[in-house]
């Protein structure tokens, strides 16, 4: 596959779609493994309130909520590279570079979540996300 063209910058947008689903079903296995532990009625965790009043491991779910926020700005930057056609290898690169940042956080949020550790991998996704928008907006320009 050529470096520059648009399925480049697809493709990372891809793996990030799949690690989401990747955390979705690790959610649902844990969610429905504590109800059964547990005994926990389907009806008695209706809302998000009684879900989090009522079960422990929630990680998985915090990490699949934190895939739709900065991502989502993230899917936005690979749709628009392609659609104005100027995909670049730094932009390319940046964006694995992101997939993998936002891999190594939902690793760390949904095994040992070190605040720390996983603040610093968001902060650093975050940054990077940042820099790929000004490099696009300095492509468009």
């Amino acid at each position: 596959m050529n470096a520059l063209s648009p399925a480049a910058m697809l493709m990372p947008m891809v793996a990030m779609a799949g690690l989401t689903f990747i955390v979705w079903a690790r959610m649902y296995v844990e969610r429905i493994g504590e109800m059964r532990e547990r005994r926990i009625h389907p009806q008695s965790i209706a809302t998000s309130r009684e879900i989090a009043a009522t079960l422990t491991r929630t990680q998985a779910a915090d990490n699949l909520r934190n895939l739709f926020e900065m991502p989502v700005l993230f899917y936005a930057l690979c749709l628009a590279v392609v659609s104005v056609g100027v995909t670049s290898p730094f932009l390319v690169n940046g964006a694995w570079a992101f997939v993998v940042l936002r891999a190594v956080h939902s690793l760390i949020q949904c095994t040992t979540n070190r605040v720390k550790h996983r603040f610093l991998t968001y902060v650093a996704s975050s940054l990077l996300l940042a820099v790929l928008w000004a490099a696009f907006l300095v492509r468009v320009l």
